[in-house]
């Protein structure tokens, strides 16, 4: 077994897959581990879908202006050509989804490893030396010149001692943990036809006690096949999503939830009358958990100033989009047409390491900033720069701290990044 790659990043969601992809294509020697059976994240295990709005309409032209980076488009693309049903720049089946990230990595020679994970990362003088994996065989040991951790929580920079923050500031309380599922059997046309009665009932049945649930609407997505329906609408408050037990009880309580949802749609709606739970997330979805203090913390004041940064590697438009960690409501600021800001090549930088990046909703920011950057095509074009980080720092025989962020930026541009 080979224990020594240039590269070794943990977690293969959009921003691990993303950044391994690119720096394998780029000539790096990588390995991906991932703890789960496939790729793709919480697209993946938890059903999180569809892609959030990754772009922008010019407002002289109407043009539409694509923010994620070539590599997140090429990914949609290849699931378009599979699935058969048109195309779609937001919707996607996650099994498709799976085959098209596995055909990817494949294609560029990255070294993967499924069903494992990091349990101990060795340090020294700001270096993470090697990580201890625990999988099917007990545990592996792997060295590395670099490390990504991709892991959405932080888990790798947990591990290697690194300062992080945890929800939002004045308390730590994280936005809410949501259970995605999937109601089969519903008759689209009427259920679509009688929408716009479902939220008005459901706030109705809340004031009488009815649901528990404190979330305030019925959040659900057509999805790409017949009779079903996507629901992201179970929403669980005060639980810490680095706390295992705290999970356990959110996932309890969450599909409690999910049973509520179901059955207030089935006895209520038009078009529910013979709808089914069908599918569940393999885990709970993780809006926000751990997030790294790197060498720039990026905060609601840089987006709403659309910021703009001499070391910017990626950019961002989704709204501000804070759900209550407490109970009902949600925060909103949503961009105007032909606005963006910027994230600098600092804010994927633990304080004080020197080969270690952050790529994904981990990266340093408050709180506040979190709740934009963390959607998935944004999570994919910082895992593709922290991938392209990590070449230049190779060309130039540097640690990833010291890379060339202008070298960094052009290798981007060309990949269609709108620095």
């Amino acid at each position: 077994m080979k224990n020594k790659y240039e590269l070794v990043v943990v977690g293969g969601g959009f921003a691990g897959t993303a950044a391994a992809i690119s720096a394998a294509k780029q000539g790096v020697d990588v390995l991906l581990i991932e703890k789960y059976n496939c790729l793709g994240g919480a697209a993946a295990n938890a059903l999180v879908m569809p892609f959030m709005p990754y772009w922008t309409n010019v407002p002289d032209t109407k043009e539409r202006k694509y923010l994620c980076g070539n590599l997140f488009l090429e990914i949609v693309e290849e699931m378009n050509k599979i699935s058969g049903v048109g195309k779609s720049m937001s919707t996607f089946d996650e099994e498709i989804l799976k085959i098209v990230l596995n055909r990817m990595v494949v294609k560029y020679g990255v070294k993967l490893l499924f069903n494992s994970s990091v349990i101990e990362a060795k340090k020294d003088n700001g270096k993470i030396t090697s990580v201890l994996v625990y999988g099917k065989s007990g545990t592996m040991g792997f060295f590395a010149d670099t490390f990504i951790d991709a892991t959405g929580d932080a888990e790798l920079c947990a591990l290697a001692g690194c300062e992080y923050s945890l929800g939002r500031e004045i308390d730590n309380l994280c936005q809410p943990m949501t259970l995605c599922f999937r109601l089969g059997n519903v008759n689209k046309e009427k259920c679509w036809k009688n929408h716009g009665m479902i939220n008005s009932l459901y706030n109705e049945f809340k004031e009488k006690g009815l649901i528990k649930n404190p979330r305030e609407n019925v959040l659900m997505f057509d999805n790409v096949n017949e009779g079903i329906i996507h629901i992201n609408s179970t929403r669980i408050v005060r639980r810490n999503p680095t706390d295992p037990f705290d999970v356990t009880q959110a996932e309890l309580e969450a599909r409690e939830q999910v049973f509520e949802l179901n059955k207030f749609l089935t006895e209520n709606i038009p078009g529910f009358e013979n709808a089914r739970v069908i599918s569940t997330g393999m885990h709970i979805g993780i809006r926000e958990s751990r997030k790294v203090v790197g060498e720039y913390v990026l905060t609601e004041e840089d987006l709403l100033s659309l910021a703009r940064f001499d070391d910017a590697i990626a950019t961002a438009n989704y709204s501000i989009d804070i759900h209550n960690p407490e109970g009902t409501g949600t925060r909103w600021h949503e961009f105007n047409p032909g606005e963006w800001y910027e994230i600098p090549y600092r804010c994927l930088i633990p304080k004080g390491m020197r080969n270690l990046l952050v790529a994904g909703r981990c990266i340093s920011s408050t709180h506040e900033a979190q709740s934009s950057y963390r959607i998935m095509p944004f999570c994919c074009e910082l895992g593709q720069a922290a991938g392209t980080a990590v070449v230049v720092a190779k060309e130039n025989k540097t640690d990833v701290r010291d890379a060339d962020v202008k070298k960094i930026q052009n290798k981007l541009r060309s990949e269609g990044f709108a620095l």
